[in-house]
């Protein structure tokens, strides 16, 4: 109301002040953000600690926001359920659907789009083969980045102080497939084997059974902007296979995107 009243806007009578202290906290994540202490909230927002305890605590409820060991807050699955349909309709998954579509139809692999969120890949596009173990993964998922080959992709490109940042609660090896990277000194190395070939393996490290081959796709900065993948069942292509005519279609489709997105 304050705000309103300060910038020369009339207060909006239908407001709700709780529901507006719960969006506001919830602005507060984004790429670089993704997890805050009760008191950073306080202070990031205005909002007493009493009041931002009981907000926290009822987005914590409804899975909006996710509470970590050592007490930050993060967010929660929830607001990306809600998301989904925004990631949908976001440019680069728009102007990625038609050369993905084309890659999926010719190789007849799963093929997916995601971006860096914090130490995880969020899915902005997946079409997927009906062979596939990773059934639960749907647009609006997200996969711990290291264990991934679009998120050792775009970790790769990051310089090594933002890498540690952004790792620096994962807990390498859990909840993971068996060749997994199991710690940072580990996944560096292969970040900068990845960053070099320009193009990043993942060999059952999310899951047993499932590999995938990925690559970069960049707009107009150095950095890329998102990156692609196709992931195959470990039973039907090894290593040698990925590496291949399949990496070879991935890089098309990825050019393509790529002057989609510059043109745009």
């Amino acid at each position: 109301m304050k705000a309103a009243a300060e910038d020369g806007k009339s207060p909006n009578r239908y407001r709700i002040e709780a529901l507006a202290k719960g969006l506001d906290v919830l602005r507060l994540f984004d790429e670089t953000t993704t997890s805050l202490k009760l008191r950073e909230i306080c202070d990031r927002t205005g909002i007493p600690m009493p009041t931002a305890f009981r907000v926290v605590a009822t987005l914590e409820e409804g899975g909006f926001l996710e509470r970590l060991p050592d007490g930050a807050i993060q967010p929660g699955v929830a607001v990306l359920t809600l998301g989904s349909a925004a990631l949908r309709g976001s440019s680069i998954a728009a102007l990625s659907e038609q050369p993905l579509r084309h890659l999926a139809e010719e190789t007849g692999e799963t093929v997916n789009l995601g971006v860096l969120l914090g130490a995880q890949v969020l899915y902005l596009a997946r079409l997927r083969n009906s062979d596939l173990v990773t059934a639960n993964i749907q647009v609006g998922s997200t996969l711990p980045a290291p264990y991934t080959s679009m998120g050792k992709m775009l970790l790769a490109y990051l310089a090594p102080d933002e890498l540690r940042a952004r790792l620096a609660d994962v807990s390498f090896g859990r909840d993971a497939g068996p060749h997994a990277v199991r710690s940072i000194d580990e996944l560096e190395d292969q970040l900068a084997e990845f960053r070099r070939l320009g193009y990043a393996i993942q060999d059952e490290e999310v899951a047993a059974g499932l590999r995938s081959v990925s690559v970069p796709v960049f707009g107009r900065d150095e950095r890329p902007a998102a990156a692609i993948n196709i992931a195959v069942a470990a039973s039907r292509h090894d290593r040698a296979s990925l590496e291949g005519p399949l990496l070879e279609r991935l890089r098309e489709t990825a050019r393509d995107i790529s002057v989609r997105l510059r043109s745009a």
